[in-house]
């Protein structure tokens, strides 16, 4: 993957994504929103055969994420696509997709910014361009019924993360919390929603980051270090 210091990078959060959602194996079609780089959906292309479509905002991670799709050769698969993901292109609002993911921004617009923070580092980090709310309500309009939903977040929007699943029709599922280390509280939480499903959500075994010695746990690097 191509990465710029001055522009916004994929990390821990994008990776467990891209591990966690389920997606069908032989076909259909994906939408990742907030993309980035790209990372999300290139991962994808290891465990499905479907095509994939991938949104930024921000021209500058949509460039760079092309040239990773084609560096990875990708391009008959992945198209990565430039748009607010509150106007979404005509392409994409004409299709429904069986699996919709999305690493946003985690902190709420009236959260301070960081002070002289890099503009493309705000908007990936903050709820500049696009609310939790819409994210949620786009994820919803545009996978199929029964399609799948998976986001990462942080845990202190929990709460706020399952009321307006359900409140846009998207059941929660599945739920894992990540923690950096034994003794500390979790820092991550991936869930996975279905549109239309029924009430039940299983609660994964949580993932430790580090072990005492700060390296990566056994368990942690079968997931985040797989081929």
């Amino acid at each position: 993957m191509i990465q710029k210091p001055s522009l916004f990078s994929f990390s821990i959060d994008a990776v467990l994504l891209g591990r966690f959602v389920r997606v069908p194996i032989q076909k259909g079609n994906i939408l990742d929103l907030c993309t980035g780089n790209g990372i999300v959906a290139i991962l994808l292309t290891t465990r499905t055969k479907a095509t994939i479509d991938a949104l930024d905002i921000q021209p500058e991670l949509v460039e760079l994420a092309n040239r990773n799709v084609l560096m990875n050769q990708k391009g008959n698969q992945v198209s990565i696509l430039e748009g607010d993901l509150n106007d979404l292109p005509a392409s994409v609002q004409q299709k429904k997709y069986d699996v919709v993911t999305c690493n946003p921004p985690y902190f709420e617009k009236g959260q301070a910014l960081e002070k002289n923070l890099n503009p493309h580092f705000a908007i990936a980090r903050h709820e500049l361009h696009c609310t939790l709310e819409d994210v949620i309500r786009v994820c919803s309009e545009q996978v199929k019924y029964k399609g799948k939903v998976a986001i990462v977040h942080r845990p202190e929007r929990m709460t706020d993360i399952l009321l307006l699943m359900r409140k846009y029709q998207l059941e929660p599922k599945r739920m894992q919390l990540v923690y950096p280390k034994e003794g500390k509280s979790a820092n991550m939480v991936l869930i996975e929603a279905i549109k239309g499903g029924k009430a039940g959500l299983e609660t994964l075994s949580p993932l430790m980051v580090f072990d005492e010695d700060d390296q990566y746990t056994e368990r942690f690097k079968e997931v985040y270090v797989r081929q």
